[in-house]
């Protein structure tokens, strides 16, 4: 049997798992009676309910004699080192581009990756049933990008396809009459080479790209193999950060769907999983053989933004998680390390505190709320991107290329944000359906805290996206949160009455009957300075009445922060606490005697 390993490689909701899905059905992976959920690739809670992919998996389905390793990745920047690991598993990547939306930041960073990797491309349009699709235009777009990128003759004659992925459909050409998947399928097969010949005397080689779990065998290392063949019970050398090590492979697994399936021996060129091994991680080498050798490790590029998390230290801890020491918070992250090969932890200021660094602040406040509903109680700090120095010893900070996509009727509001966040304009495209797109090069620190304002400005219509674009000279002081905190003075429940009359003061983040406590940040200051107010005061109740004094007691709905906006709203004096089932802002220092109302820059 012949393989094809392939990735399928896209910017986020252009359709990848979706696409998946289709051909899972269409090859009949799944039995009859099976009950099949959409997006069925997606496996986290996480991924389910953001509607995105978080992290890279496999497939694998069998198709006129040839079986296809199907990689799915993330299509967020956040999580791009996903799809650098995935890349060195295949010969052959699959670019799917929407016909509406065209080429976006993450498209140019996947195709630069493939396109560096040597992989032979594919590119797919999809969604051309979209009343606003133009897929001809689409195309020449990605023919301009792949331009752009420095692509040579044999890159630029890539084949080209047209899909409709939700509805399984494919077409060689636009209106043809294919009813299936069954084109894009065959390209694959003619498109994508097998895996290279082993020369002769080449020893077996697995490069772990990724790790899994199974609660009978302990950790799975997944890989692709390479040169020769892997037996199930074969010694082998074990090539780790340590050093070398001889060890026995206990079980050898390949795919089956989206199943394991137990081998006796696997086959160089399959996506294979190796039990037995504890203490494995990924960029590790498994070779055997007369002369075992270890291949490159996997390299990443570095992440760029971190923050600060530490042990909850309010007066509330203890009540709803069950890991509340520092020493139960650095077990998870180190755990997380073996796993996540584009974050990295390094030691606080303090003992009880770690600096933890990714891409964005999407990975970051992916990483906390998968320790949030494992029962982690936390403090987070406020984002802060990664400086370096150059030769010359001049501060450098990372910059992104953003584009931001709104209503014509905000791109002034927008271009007036972006200007004081020290964003420098590339490009503005006015597609003539009342809609605007802004590319932007702008330093990574200003767009802490930019999306949750960018939809408030536009009524929740735009859409940003952001890549990294390297390093650059520090561009100076940019603007903060320009309102101070509401802060309680005391702890207790909050009144109605008290939220009453504190409403004309800013805006709410907590109702009536919450427990709060003295430093806790309770609303948003109308002004710049911060407030510290009672908000546990109850109605003094008397025998007397008063006209006007039983007015009605009208509350406006609280506003409830995702956590994402919680790390993006607070200054560098505050906590956000995080536990099982809450989300709370507060002050650093909580005595409201030990703290001064005016906020400084620090």
């Amino acid at each position: 049997m012949g393989f094809r390993n392939i990735a399928i490689i896209a910017h986020v909701d252009h359709g990848k798992t979706t696409l998946v899905d289709a051909i899972l059905k269409q090859t009949r992976t799944f039995a009859e009676h099976e009950q099949i959920v959409d997006r069925v690739m997606d496996s986290m809670d996480l991924e389910r309910e953001r509607g995105i992919t978080i992290a890279s998996k496999n497939t694998a389905v069998e198709y006129k004699g040839h079986k296809i390793n199907i990689c799915d990745t993330p299509g967020h920047a956040d999580f791009g080192g996903e799809v650098e690991r995935v890349l060195s598993m295949v010969e052959g990547a699959m670019l799917l581009v929407d016909a509406s939306e065209g080429p976006l930041p993450q498209t140019r960073f996947v195709l630069r990756k493939a396109m560096e990797a040597g992989l032979t491309l594919m590119v797919c349009i999809n969604k051309i049933d979209r009343q606003d699709a133009r897929p001809e235009e689409v195309l020449q777009e990605v023919y301009d990008l792949f331009i752009e990128l420095d692509a040579d003759e044999d890159q630029l004659e890539f084949p080209v396809l047209y899909a409709v992925a939700r509805d399984g459909v494919a077409h060689l050409e636009l209106g043809d009459d294919h009813t299936d998947l069954r084109p894009l399928l065959d390209a694959i097969v003619e498109h994508v080479p097998p895996p290279a010949e082993p020369e002769p005397g080449a020893v077996p080689q697995l490069l772990v790209t990724n790790l899994d779990y199974d609660p009978y065998v302990g950790r799975l290392a997944l890989g692709r193999l390479f040169g020769a063949p892997l037996k199930k019970g074969q010694q082998v050398r074990w090539f780790g950060t340590d050093g070398e090590k001889n060890v026995r492979l206990q079980l050898l697994y390949t795919w089956n769907g989206l199943k394991r399936t137990e081998v006796s021996e696997a086959e160089p060129g399959d996506i294979i999983a190796v039990a037995g091994i504890e203490g494995i991680t990924v960029g590790d080498t498994i070779s055997a053989g007369d002369n075992p050798r270890a291949l490159p490790r996997v390299t990443v590029d570095e992440p760029t933004i971190g923050m600060t998390i530490t042990i909850n230290t309010s007066p509330l801890s203890g009540k709803e998680g069950k890991f509340l020491t520092a020493r139960q918070i650095r077990e998870r992250l180190e755990r997380e390390l073996l796993f996540n090969v584009s974050i990295k932890v390094e030691p606080g200021e303090t003992a009880e505190s770690f600096k933890v660094y990714g891409r964005g602040e999407l990975q970051l406040s992916v990483l906390v709320e998968q320790m949030r509903r494992e029962g982690f109680e936390l403090s987070l700090s406020r984002p802060q991107v990664r400086t370096k120095e150059d030769d010359e010893g001049n501060e450098l900070e990372p910059y992104e290329e953003v584009t931001i996509d709104v209503p014509d009727e905000h791109v002034g509001a927008m271009t007036q944000q972006m200007a004081s966040r020290k964003g420098e304009m590339k490009d503005l495209i006015t597609d003539g359906s009342g809609r605007s797109r802004l590319i932007y090069r702008i330093p990574s620190r200003g767009l802490i805290g930019f999306r949750g304002e960018m939809l408030t400005q536009t009524r929740g219509e735009g859409v940003v996206n952001a890549l990294f674009d390297g390093w650059d000279l520090h561009a100076g002081a940019i603007a903060r949160r320009p309102n101070g905190g509401i802060i309680s003075d005391r702890a207790g429940k909050t009144t109605a009455y008290s939220l009453f009359h504190l409403q004309p003061r800013g805006t709410l983040f907590v109702g009536p009957g919450t427990e709060v406590y003295e430093g806790m940040i309770v609303g948003e200051h109308v002004r710049e300075n911060d407030l510290n107010v009672n908000a546990v005061r109850g109605k003094q109740l008397t025998n007397f009445r008063a006209s006007g004094s039983d007015d009605k007691t009208i509350l406006a709905p609280p506003k409830v922060m995702s956590l994402e906006e919680a790390m993006e709203f607070i200054d560098n004096d505050e906590w956000v606490e995080v536990t099982p089932q809450s989300i709370r802002l507060r002050k650093r220092v909580l005595k409201s005697n030990e703290r001064s109302i005016v906020r400084r820059e620090s």
